[in-house]
């Protein structure tokens, strides 16, 4: 398959909106954590707006990430960019594909734990927000890399289509 030469609309779309929801996800989470916590505990948690919150936005996440990777199958992502250094390229498509991971894991995890009462699955869902902040940050600081210092167009790509 030809590597297209940009990201499509909707591909650009979904990696927004992923963002939005993941962003919702840290800040309010600790909502959830409660919920969670009271629910092992007691049997019982207060279902607050923002846990149902958490609960659509993961479920948002695993459906944006799932189409997401089908594009990717189907329509491609643009190439490396001409010169980059082997490690960056990499270090960047393993930091791609442990958040794909993760918008999957993390998701699943957290429906087996509150609709399933699975334990361990709530353990592991649990231990995802410090990866994926740190994984988050280093997606954010290589854009803003890219974009200040190298001065490649790199971030550029994921604000103009190129259908």
């Amino acid at each position: 398959m030809a590597k297209p030469l940009g990201y499509s609309r909707t591909q650009i779309w979904l990696h927004w909106g992923i963002a939005v929801l993941i962003l919702f996800q840290v800040v309010f989470g600790e909502y959830m954590a409660e919920a969670w916590d009271a629910f092992t505990e007691t049997g019982a948690a207060d279902v607050t707006l923002l846990v149902w919150g958490h609960i659509i936005a993961g479920v948002g996440i695993l459906a944006f990430a799932i189409w997401r990777l089908f594009l990717r199958a189907t329509r491609g992502v643009p190439a490396p960019l001409a010169g980059q250094p082997r490690v960056q390229v990499i270090a960047g498509e393993a930091v791609h594909w442990v958040l794909y991971a993760i918008m999957i894991v993390a998701p699943i995890t957290g429906m087996a734990a509150w609709f399933g009462g699975v334990l361990q699955a709530g353990e592991l869902h649990g231990t995802v927000k410090p990866v994926i902040i740190v994984l988050v940050g280093l997606h954010i600081a290589a854009a803003l890399y890219h974009h200040f210092i190298k001065k490649d167009g790199l971030l550029l790509r994921m604000k103009r289509a190129r259908d």
